[in-house]
C-alpha cells in the first residue's frame, strides 16, 4: 500500500513505521492519523512482524505535534469528534495491539506527537529529544489521551505541573520520570532500539500479546487486571508455543517459536 505521509521498511521481522512530513516536523494532520492507523492495522495482520518501531524522519522531530492550521476554526462538536475519531482509530489501537510497538523518539515529541509515543507499549528517545504537552498554552488541553496516560507514567503530580506549565523536558528529565526507558546518542537511536526489538522477537508472540492485555487490563475501568492475568496465564496452557518453550528448556536448547 502508497501512503502519502509515512514510510515503512520490515527486515527481520522488525517493521521500522517513519513519519515523513520533515518541512512540518512530522506535524500529525488527519492524513497522516489516517496512514498511520492503515499501516498499524495491516502490520498487526502481516505474520512476518513481531515488533514495530515508531520515528520520525530527520533529527529534528519525532513528531512536533498536531497540525494547528487544520483544527483552529473548529467548533466544540468537531473538537469532540476529532478527538474522539483519533483516539479510537489509532491511539488506543497502538496500545491495545498485540503486538510489541515502540517508539524511538528523536528529537522534539510535542503535543499529539508525545501523546501518540506515549500510546506505544514503551519509549527510547535521542539525547536531544524534548518532550512536553504544550495544549494549554492553545487554550486547549491534550485531546488524545494526554491527560490519562501522562499520569500513568510519571505520576499525577509531575503530569499536572507538565500539563499546566506547558514546558518541554529533555531526554533525561523524562528518563527520570519513568517516561522514557533509554536515552541514547541520536545516530544510535534506531540501532539501540532494534536491539531491544531483536532480544522480544525471541519469545513467544502468543504470550507477549497476552502480556500486553494483562499489564493494559489494570488501567482500564471496570477491568481486574489479576483476573485477566490469571485467565491469560491459562490461555498460553493451550498453545504450542507453550509446549515448544517447555521442551526446549527441559532440553537445554533455544526455542523456536511459531505464534500458535
Amino acid at each position: 500500500m502508497n501512503y502519502e505521509n509515512i514510510l515503512i521498511s520490515i527486515e527481520e521481522k522488525i517493521a521500522t513505521v517513519t513519519i515523513n512530513r520533515p518541512e512540518k516536523l512530522n506535524a500529525l494532520n488527519k492524513a497522516t492519523i489516517c496512514d498511520l492507523s492503515k499501516a498499524v492495522k495491516l502490520l498487526g495482520k502481516n505474520e512476518d512482524v513481531r515488533v514495530i518501531i515508531l520515528t520520525g524522519s530527520g533529527e529534528k522531530a519525532f513528531v512536533a505535534g498536531a497540525d494547528i492550521s487544520e483544527f483552529a476554526s473548529y467548533t466544540i462538536v468537531e473538537g469532540a469528534q476529532l478527538a474522539a475519531e483519533g483516539q479510537e482509530s489509532l491511539f488506543d489501537y497502538i496500545e491495545g495491539l498485540k503486538k510489541p510497538v515502540i517508539a524511538a523518539v528523536n528529537g522534539f515529541a510535542l503535543g499529539g506527537g508525545l501523546e501518540l509515543a506515549m500510546a506505544c507499549h514503551f519509549r527510547v528517545a535521542s539525547d536531544n529529544a524534548k518532550m512536553g504537552l504544550p495544549e494549554v498554552s492553545l487554550g486547549l488541553i491534550p485531546g488524545y489521551g494526554g491527560t490519562q496516560r501522562l499520569p500513568q507514567l510519571v505520576g499525577k503530580g509531575r503530569a499536572m505541573e507538565m500539563i499546566m506549565t506547558a514546558v518541554m523536558i529533555s531526554a533525561e528529565e523524562a528518563k527520570q520520570y519513568g517516561l522514557v526507558n533509554h536515552v541514547v546518542p541520536q545516530a544510535e537511536l534506531l540501532s539501540f532500539t532494534n536491539v531491544i526489538a531483536h532480544k522480544i522477537i525471541k519469545n513467544a508472540p502468543f504470550a507477549l500479546s497476552k502480556a500486553i492485555k494483562a499489564i493494559n487490563a489494570n488501567f482500564e475501568d471496570g477491568k481486574n487486571g489479576f483476573d485477566t492475568e490469571i485467565k491469560s496465564f491459562g490461555k498460553c496452557f493451550g498453545t504450542q508455543d507453550f509446549k515448544e518453550g517447555t521442551t526446549a528448556f527441559l532440553e537445554k536448547r533455544k526455542a523456536e517459536f511459531t505464534g500458535k
